[in-house]
């Protein structure tokens, strides 16, 4: 059976983090694969400061051109909003029968697992690993990269550099669109890693 990790977030934008840790699970789990799942809307966060969905998706494909083994998954788009993790692995145990998926997800996040929709259903049916986010800890040893979407977004906003913060082909696809060039209102602090 394929072994799937599933990374799911808002990428917005997507991140030397976020590749550094999909690649990380990918060896340390043993998995064939981890796809980014980029979401269109997370049910614990405000929608408002997104970027448009396809926008986020060619970011996420950009930056893992030369990654092998992980890829930019617009699954999610497909289905009713908002877009909890459980609807999503319902659809994808009928769509892919031949696939085992493995929920990655931030420490923070699993601090409050019991909040999520179903989530009693997707431990009883799924692996899930959890990687550190300060102060939590995770069930995988990866470093913790100091890396925000956020500070990404407010560096882009106020005319300061984020070379070494996101693939450099992503810079230059935010430089090119004129994306976060605008003030926005803070909505409260972005997960790192986007997780629902």
């Amino acid at each position: 059976m394929k072994q799937v990790g599933l990374f799911g977030g808002s990428f917005d934008p997507i991140h030397v983090g976020h590749v550094a840790l999909a690649k990380g699970i990918l060896e340390q789990c043993h998995l064939d694969e981890v796809w980014l799942m980029v979401s269109p809307q997370n049910p614990l966060k405000q929608q408002s400061d997104l970027s448009d969905d396809q926008t986020r998706f060619e970011m996420a494909q950009l930056a893992l051109e030369d990654v092998p083994g992980v890829k930019a998954c617009d699954y999610e788009f497909q289905l009713s909003k908002p877009s909890y993790t459980w609807n999503t692995l319902q659809h994808l145990r009928k769509d892919y029968p031949d696939t085992a998926f493995t929920l990655i997800v931030g420490g923070d996040n699993w601090a409050r697992f019991e909040r999520w929709y179903h989530w009693k259903d997707i431990l009883r049916n799924h692996r899930v690993v959890v990687y550190p986010r300060s102060p939590y800890p995770g069930t995988v040893e990866l470093p913790l990269i100091d890396v925000s979407s956020t500070e990404i977004r407010r560096r882009v906003r106020v005319g300061q550099s984020i070379d070494g913060l996101v693939p450099e082909q992503v810079a230059a696809y935010i430089k090119k669109r004129g994306l976060y060039t605008s003030p926005i209102l803070p909505q409260g602090e972005e997960n790192l890693y986007g997780q629902r």
